[in-house]
C-alpha cells in the first residue's frame, strides 16, 4: 500500500471518528476534534513529542485572533441586544415599509441584527414581532417569519464578526474584509430569495396561526422603555464594518502601489484590524446605548460577563478545529490532500462546499461542519498558494456547505419548530428548505464569483 493511499485512508478514518464521537457517544466538540487530532498524528507515525508540540501550536495559533473577535463581538451584541437596538431596527422598518411589506422589513432587520448578535438570540427578541403581525393580518406566521429567519440566518453564515465566518477565515487563513465584504454580494441575493420571496411561497402552502402560547404583548416596563434610533443603531454596526473593510482595501492599494507605505497606511491599517475595529465598536455601544441610557456600570459588566459564556464554547471549539488543521499539516496528511486535488478536476471552492454539506447533514451542528471543513482545506490552501479573494470565496463555500438541510439532528430545527407552533413535517418543509436555499444560493454566487477574482 502506497503512503498517499494510506494517508488517504487515515485522513477518512479521522473524520468518521470525529462522527461517531459526537454522534454516537455524544462526545462534545471540543473532546471530539482534539482526540480526532491525536489520531491523526499517531496514525501518521509523529513522534509523540510532536503531536504534543502541534496540539499546542494550533490551538494557540488559531486562539490567539478568535478569541479576541468572538469575545468582543459577543459584547458588542450584547450590548445592542439589552438596549433594545434590535427591536429598534425592526420597528423602525416595518414602520418605513408598512404592514404589506413588512415581510421584506424583516429580512432587512435579520440581515442587520445578526450582524452582532447570535442567531438564536435575535430570533427570540424579533418573533414577537412575528406573532403580532401574523395575527394582525391574519396571514400565516410563515409569511414574516421566513424572511426574519433568512435575514438572521444569511448574516449569521456569511457575514463576520460572526463567529462562524470568523473561525473558518482564521483557520483558512482568509482576510475579514474580504470576507465581509463578498459576504455582502452573496448575502443580498440570498436572503431576498430565502426571504420574501420563498416566505410568500411556503406561506400559502402552509397556514400557520399564532401559536396559543404566543405573547405579543409587552410588560409595562417595556412599553414606557424609549428605543435607541435607528441611525445610532446603524451607525454603530456599520463601523467595525467599515473600519475592517478600509483596512483591506488600504493593504491592496499599498500592494498595487497607489498609495505609499507610511504614517497614513499603518493608522488605517490598525485602526482597520479587527481587534481594534471592534474594539472601538464595543466602547461606542457601552457608551452611547448604555451609560448615555442609564446603564450603571455595573449592569454594563454584569452584560459584558454574560456575553462571554456562550462565546467560551464556541472559542474552544474553533481552537480544536485549529489543532486538526496543525495535526493535517505536520503530519503531511495536508499536503497528500493538496497534491490530490491538485490532480483533480475538483476545484478547492466545490471540495469545501462538499465537506461542509456531509458533515452538517451527518451529525447537525454548523459549527462543527464548518471547522472541520475548514481544518481539511486549511492546508490544501496553503499548498495551493490561492490569493486573499479566493480564500474569502472558500470561507463562505465552506459556511454554505454548513447551513443546507437543517434536520432533526439540529438544535434550530427544533427552535424554530417549537416557537412557529409546526410539527416535523411543517418544520422540514419550511425552515429546512429555507436553510437549503441559502446553502445552494450562496455556494452557486461564491462559485460564480470565484471567476472573476
Amino acid at each position: 500500500m502506497s503512503d498517499t493511499t494510506t494517508l488517504i485512508i487515515i485522513s477518512l478514518v479521522a473524520v468518521a471518528i470525529l462522527l461517531v464521537l459526537v454522534l454516537k457517544f455524544k462526545i462534545q466538540a471540543f473532546i471530539s476534534l482534539l482526540i480526532t487530532s491525536m489520531f491523526v498524528g499517531i496514525a501518521t507515525g509523529m513522534p509523540l513529542s510532536d503531536v504534543i508540540s502541534s496540539i499546542e501550536k494550533g490551538m494557540g495559533g488559531t486562539l490567539g485572533f478568535v478569541a479576541t473577535v468572538v469575545g468582543l463581538g459577543a459584547i458588542f451584541g450584547q450590548i445592542l441586544e439589552s438596549s433594545g437596538g434590535a427591536e429598534a431596527l425592526a420597528q423602525t422598518m416595518i414602520g418605513k415599509f408598512g404592514k404589506d411589506k413588512a415581510n421584506w422589513a424583516l429580512v432587512i432587520a435579520g440581515f442587520f441584527v445578526a450582524i452582532p448578535v447570535f442567531f438564536d438570540v435575535g430570533f427570540i427578541i424579533l418573533v414577537p414581532i412575528v406573532y403580532a403581525l401574523a395575527k394582525d393580518t391574519k396571514k400565516s406566521v410563515l409569511f414574516y417569519g421566513i424572511p426574519l429567519l433568512a435575514g438572521l440566518a444569511v448574516t449569521h453564515t456569511f457575514i463576520p464578526p460572526t463567529p462562524g465566518p470568523v473561525a473558518v477565515a482564521e483557520i483558512v487563513g482568509a482576510d475579514l474584509g474580504w470576507v465581509i465584504f463578498f459576504g455582502f454580494i452573496v448575502g443580498i441575493p440570498t436572503a431576498i430569495l430565502a426571504g420574501p420571496v420563498f416566505g410568500k411561497y411556503i406561506a400559502g402552502k402552509i397556514n400557520i396561526a399564532p401559536p396559543d402560547f404566543a405573547n405579543t404583548e409587552k410588560p409595562d416596563k417595556e412599553k414606557n422603555r424609549q428605543l435607541p434610533s435607528f441611525g445610532l443603531i446603524v451607525s454603530i454596526i456599520g463601523v467595525p464594518l467599515a473600519l475592517i473593510l478600509l483596512n483591506t482595501l488600504t493593504d491592496t492599494l499599498v500592494k498595487k502601489g497607489v498609495i505609499e507605505q507610511g504614517f497614513v497606511a499603518d493608522l488605517l491599517k490598525f485602526l482597520g484590524h479587527p481587534f481594534v475595529a471592534l474594539t472601538i465598536a464595543t466602547l461606542l455601544a457601552l457608551y452611547l446605548l448604555g451609560t448615555k441610557r442609564g446603564f450603571s456600570k455595573k449592569e454594563l459588566l454584569d452584560l459584558s460577563t454574560k456575553a462571554l459564556a456562550p462565546a467560551g464554547l464556541i472559542i474552544l471549539v474553533t481552537g480544536a478545529g485549529g489543532v486538526f488543521k496543525q495535526m493535517l499539516i505536520d503530519s503531511g496528511v495536508g499536503k497528500m490532500l493538496a497534491e490530490s486535488i491538485g490532480s483533480s478536476s475538483l476545484p478547492p471552492i466545490v471540495l469545501a462546499f462538499v465537506l461542509a454539506a456531509v458533515v452538517r447533514v451527518t451529525q447537525g451542528s454548523a459549527t462543527v461542519s464548518m471547522i472541520t471543513a475548514a481544518g481539511i482545506m486549511a492546508p490544501v490552501l496553503t499548498e495551493l498558494s490561492l490569493g486573499a479573494p479566493d480564500r474569502a470565496l472558500i470561507v463562505l463555500s465552506i459556511a454554505s456547505g454548513a447551513t443546507i438541510l437543517s434536520h432533526v439532528n439540529d438544535s434550530g430545527f427544533w427552535l424554530v419548530g417549537k416557537y412557529f407552533g409546526m410539527n416535523e413535517a411543517q418544520t422540514l418543509k419550511s425552515w429546512t428548505m429555507m436553510e437549503s436555499i441559502i446553502a445552494v444560493s450562496g455556494f452557486v454566487l461564491s462559485l460564480v464569483l470565484s471567476f472573476f477574482v
